[in-house]
C-alpha cells in the first residue's frame, strides 16, 4: 500500500469541475438530503401517507400514526441527520489530516477510543445519559486519535500504512477490552445492546441537544483548517513555506475531530465505514478541494445514513437491522476495493 499522489497537471490529469459545477452538486444532494429525511419519518414496519405525517407535525392530530411520528420517527430522523454529519465531516477531517485516504475514525480506532471510553463510565462509575457519557466519549476519542498520530510518525514524516496498522490494533485491543467490561455486568450493559451494534433508534433529542454545541464549534473549526489542510496535502514543508502554522492547524483539526467522532459515538454507538466512503465520493466529485470536500460529507454523509437506516427497517419487517450493520454490511467490500485500487481519489 502506498501513498496516493497529488493530481497532475497535463493532458492525462482528471478534470476538476469548477464552482457553478460544484455548487450545481451540493444543490442536488441538499435536495436528496431532504427527500431521504421525508422518506425517512415515513417508513417504519408500516409506511405512513404523506398527508399523515404533515398532520402530524403541522396539526398536532392525535392518533396512533402521528404519536409514532412525532415521539419516535422524527427524533430518529433528526438524530441520524446530526450523527451523519459528524460522521462525514470527522472522516473527511482525519483523511485530509493524516493525509491518508484509507483513514476514518472507525478504521484508526477512533470509535472504539470513544465507545471504550463510554463502556467505562458506564460500568465503573454508573454514569446514565448522553451528557454525562460524551465527556468520556470525547476523552477516549482523543488519546486514541494522539495515540495514532504518534505512532504513524516517522522520521519521514506520517505514514498512512503504520497508521492504519496502529488504528486496527489499538481498536481492536479497546474492542476486547470493552467485552470484557461488559462481561462483568451483563445488567448494566443490557440497555447497550443497539448502542454498541450502532443504532439511531430510540435515542431521544435529549440525546442530542447537550452535544450540538460541541458540533456547532467543530464544524467552525473544520472550515477554518481546510485552506492549510489543503497546503498540507503538499507535504509539511512546502506547507510551512506558505506560511501555515502546522502545530495550530492540527490542533484545531484534532479539536473538531474528537468533538464529532467523540460526540456521534456518545449518541448512536461505533457506526464504521460512512466516515470512509464519502469524502471518496466528495473527492470523485470535486477533486482535492478540501472546503468543497467538506461541504459535499456534511449533505452526502447523513444521506447515506438514512438510506441504511431506511434499509435496516425494512428488509426484515417487523424487526428491524441496527444501521451501524447495515454500514457494515457496504462498507467492507468498498474498503477491500479502496485498498485494492492503486489510485482510489487522491488527497
Amino acid at each position: 500500500m502506498t501513498a496516493l499522489a497529488l493530481p497532475q497537471d497535463g493532458p492525462g490529469a482528471k478534470s476538476v469541475p469548477g464552482p457553478p459545477r460544484r455548487l450545481l452538486g451540493l444543490v442536488i444532494a441538499l435536495v436528496v438530503l431532504l427527500a431521504l429525511l421525508a422518506l425517512s419519518v415515513m417508513t417504519g414496519s408500516t409506511t405512513i401517507a404523506p398527508s399523515v405525517v404533515w398532520d402530524a407535525l403541522f396539526h398536532s392530530s392525535a392518533g396512533i400514526d402521528q404519536f409514532a411520528i412525532r415521539d419516535f420517527r422524527l427524533p430518529r430522523t433528526i438524530v441520524g441527520l446530526v450523527v451523519g454529519v459528524a460522521l462525514g465531516l470527522s472522516g473527511a477531517l482525519i483523511q485530509a489530516l493524516t493525509r491518508n485516504p484509507l483513514a476514518d475514525p472507525g478504521v484508526l480506532g477512533v470509535h472504539a477510543g470513544a465507545s471504550f471510553a463510554v463502556t467505562v463510565a458506564v460500568g465503573l462509575f454508573g454514569v446514565r445519559g448522553v451528557q454525562g457519557s460524551m465527556w468520556f466519549a470525547f476523552a477516549g476519542a482523543l488519546v486514541v486519535t494522539l495515540l495514532v498520530l504518534a505512532f504513524g510518525s516517522t522520521r519521514q514524516g506520517s505514514s498512512p500504512v503504520v497508521m492504519v496498522l496502529a488504528g486496527v490494533c489499538v481498536g481492536a485491543v479497546l474492542g476486547g477490552a470493552r467485552e470484557a467490561i461488559q462481561l462483568t455486568d451483563p445488567d448494566a450493559f443490557d440497555a447497550m445492546r443497539n448502542w454498541n451494534a450502532g443504532s439511531i433508534a430510540g435515542r431521544p433529542l435529549d440525546a442530542v441537544w447537550p452535544i450540538l454545541p460541541f458540533f456547532a464549534v467543530a464544524l467552525v473549526l473544520a472550515f477554518a483548517v481546510a485552506g492549510p489542510l489543503n497546503a498540507l496535502a503538499l507535504g509539511d514543508e512546502l506547507a510551512v513555506a506558505q506560511g501555515v502554522r502546522l502545530m495550530s492547524t492540527r490542533v484545531l483539526a484534532v479539536i473538531a475531530l474528537t468533538f464529532l467522532a467523540g460526540g456521534a459515538t456518545a449518541i448512536a454507538g461505533p457506526i464504521g465505514f460512512v466516515g470512509l466512503m464519502v469524502p471518496h465520493v466528495a473527492r470523485w466529485i470535486v477533486g482535492p478541494h478540501q472546503r468543497w470536500i467538506f461541504a459535499y460529507s456534511v449533505l452526502l454523509a447523513p444521506s447515506l445514513l438514512l438510506v441504511s437506516d431506511i434499509l435496516g427497517r425494512v428488509v426484515m419487517r417487523p424487526g428491524e437491522i441496527p444501521v451501524g450493520i447495515v454500514t457494515a454490511f457496504v462498507g467492507a467490500p468498498v474498503l477491500v476495493a479502496l485498498v485494492r485500487r492503486e489510485k482510489s481519489s487522491a488527497l
